[in-house]
């Protein structure tokens, strides 16, 4: 059976897959990053995870992966295939691209940025299936965004499109990471909100999730904190749909696991924000901690789908 490895890199966990044309993950397993032992030991593991996956697969479908597609966090030139920069595992230009080609026989590897690849999965096979036009938030540690069009995803002039965790919503405000202050992130992300819960009820092991429960409870508390998340993410979502005018708009990551106690407030308050601009579909991400495996994949067999057109016309 033709298949392909799908490797999505976390900081922490690696996801991995063994994927069939039709997107079905016919295999799937987990292990740490192991990040804790550097990072030519993180690069080591991502190699000899993949290589594993082409031996199952050889073993278990009669024949070796295809091709293969791996998201990782940070910097990505997925042209060069370099891991530019990963603060988080520490690397600095790595040629993954050509180093995982090498492990699996010489097999074409499609390299990708993990938020980007999640988006480009839900835009196609997940919530915005059939949207000529769509913006995927994840609400996680960060906030970070992927701009889907006709069934790709925009990566920018220089790798850097769709960072809307860094639109700055208050002028002034809370300082950011990156260096500027007030930036969206640092209000409405589910760490930002884990945070400012974490103040107002006293306890510095709540989180986000703690939160919204405490929302449905009417917490008067807990509504203040939900609410300043709340109309901080509408501001930057207004700001990026005014630009982008997405059909769908899907909003994924750990604060959407609170459900209508989310989409609900959100809803009404882009609308309320929006005048001249059309109002897009406001929906969940569908495919949860899979996406950047799925995308992977997907990524994957674009470069099989690519090479087949190319021989066809020869």
């Amino acid at each position: 059976m033709r298949h392909v490895i799908a490797l999505d890199v976390g900081g922490t966990g690696m996801k991995a897959a063994l994927a069939g044309a039709d997107g079905e993950l016919l295999h799937q397993a987990r292990r740490p990053t192991g990040r804790a032992r550097g990072p030519e030991a993180v690069v080591e593991g991502i190699l000899d995870f993949a290589a594993e996956l082409r031996a199952h697969g050889e073993r278990h479908f009669g024949e070796p992966a295809a091709a293969a597609g791996v998201a990782v966090p940070g910097i990505v030139d997925p042209e060069r295939g370099l891991a530019v920069y990963a603060a988080n595992l520490g690397w600095r230009d790595v040629p993954l691209r050509d180093l995982l080609a090498a492990r699996l026989g010489g097999v074409p590897v499609a390299l990708g940025h993990d938020v980007r690849t999640g988006g480009l999965a839900e835009g196609r096979i997940g919530a915005g299936r059939g949207a000529d036009r769509f913006l995927f938030v994840p609400l996680g540690t960060g906030i970070a965004g992927a701009i889907g069009i006709d069934g790709r995803v925009e990566a920018g002039a220089h790798g850097f499109a769709g960072e809307i965790g860094h639109v700055v919503v208050r002028p002034g405000g809370a300082p950011c990471p990156c260096g500027q202050r007030g930036c969206l992130e640092r209000y409405a992300s589910a760490a930002a909100v884990s945070e400012a819960w974490a103040a107002a009820c006293g306890d510095p092991e709540a989180d986000a999730a703690d939160c919204a429960k405490a929302v449905l409870s009417g917490d008067p508390n807990a509504v203040r904190v939900w609410r300043t998340a709340v109309d901080a993410l509408a501001d930057g979502l207004v700001t990026a749909l005014t630009l982008l005018d997405p059909r769908t708009l899907i909003i994924g990551g750990g604060l959407a696991e609170a459900g209508e106690t989310l989409f609900t407030p959100l809803r009404d308050a882009v609308q309320r924000r929006v005048t001249f601009q059309k109002l897009p579909e406001i929906v969940p991400a569908a495919l949860g901690d899979t996406a950047g495996c799925l995308g992977a994949g997907l990524l994957a067999w674009d470069l099989l789908t690519s090479t087949d057109r190319t021989e066809e016309s020869a």
